[in-house]
């Protein structure tokens, strides 16, 4: 076992990383012999996207892990060299999705074609809503807009700035409850990356942690309902415009705790798919190469 190891993991607001914050809370990653940190922003300060898009996490922040998109791992460490990919997965039963207004003309996903769509950029959500429009439009029919936080999407979409937008829950829910239409849902894939501090022995002690958190929220999911209840509190603090002609305790009622899984150790050949993906869109240099993502574990 390590010997109280010092590791800094960057923990994002959103629902598909809670168990993160659970295994922290219930010391399991103590009981692993990690120290771990949560670095976390102010979210009052977050005027676009949490992740920093010009500053590096294993650098500027001196983050040992981070959670991101998995495409997004891709480009960051490849683009930015702020660490490498060590691990991905599907994290949550908490698929995207796609919401426009119900004055629109949009009534299929193919009628998404031309049509600015809400993203947060560099987030990866670009990268998840492109693969998933290329199921109903030609690739030159896509139009992302870059509209920051979940709030400031749906912000976007009830001034009419964009005629759809993304999202995950519970900000989905609270779109049902703002009248918005749901559109089209895809899988939500996040990877995982380490600086070069982190080796094999810190990876597995994470994960097993990470999975004694994801067993218990899976198993008793109503006992972390007021933990995954605050991320809609806390934009409820920074958005109260969204919430003044809603039925907040209706939204929260409706709220499940989602089903959790553990990530997997990256597998190169299928991240290496997903970069010649990227790369046939123009959406990363031709010359990447996955042995400079992945990290060496």
């Amino acid at each position: 076992m390590l010997a109280d190891r010092a590791v800094r993991v960057f923990h994002l607001p959103f629902s598909f990383v809670l168990p993160q914050k659970v295994a922290t809370e219930r010391g399991y990653f103590r009981d692993e012999g990690l120290a771990v940190d949560l670095v976390e922003r102010d979210r009052r300060d977050v005027s676009v996207k949490y992740i920093p898009a010009a500053e590096t996490l294993t650098g500027e922040y001196d983050v040992d892990l981070y959670p991101i998109c998995k495409w997004e791992s891709i480009r960051r460490t490849w683009t930015m060299g702020d660490g490498r990919v060590v691990a991905n997965g599907t994290f949550a039963d908490l698929p995207y999705t796609v919401f426009t207004r119900p004055d629109t003309d949009v009534e299929t996903p193919a009628d998404l074609a031309d049509v600015p769509v809400g993203v947060n950029r560099r987030t990866g959500q670009e990268y998840t809503a492109r693969k998933a429009l290329e199921d109903y439009v030609s690739p030159a029919e896509i139009d992302l807009v870059g509209c920051g936080m979940p709030t400031d999407r749906l912000r976007a979409l009830s001034e009419g700035r964009v005629d759809a937008v993304t999202l995950i829950d519970p900000h989905s829910t609270l779109a049902d409850h703002l009248g918005f239409r749901r559109l089209l849902e895809y899988d939500n894939h996040m990877g995982i990356v380490g600086s070069d501090d982190v080796d094999r022995d810190v990876l597995e002690a994470f994960l097993r942690a990470y999975g004694r958190a994801v067993d218990d929220i899976n198993a008793e999911p109503d006992a972390f309902r007021g933990t995954y209840l605050e991320l809609l509190e806390a934009d409820a603090a920074v958005a109260p415009e969204l919430f003044e002609d809603v039925d907040v305790d209706a939204v929260r009622e409706e709220l499940t705790v989602p089903r959790y899984e553990v990530p997997d150790p990256v597998d190169p050949a299928e991240l290496d798919d997903h970069l010649e993906w990227m790369q046939s869109r123009g959406l990363i240099d031709e010359s990447a190469a996955i042995d400079d993502i992945v990290a060496p574990l």
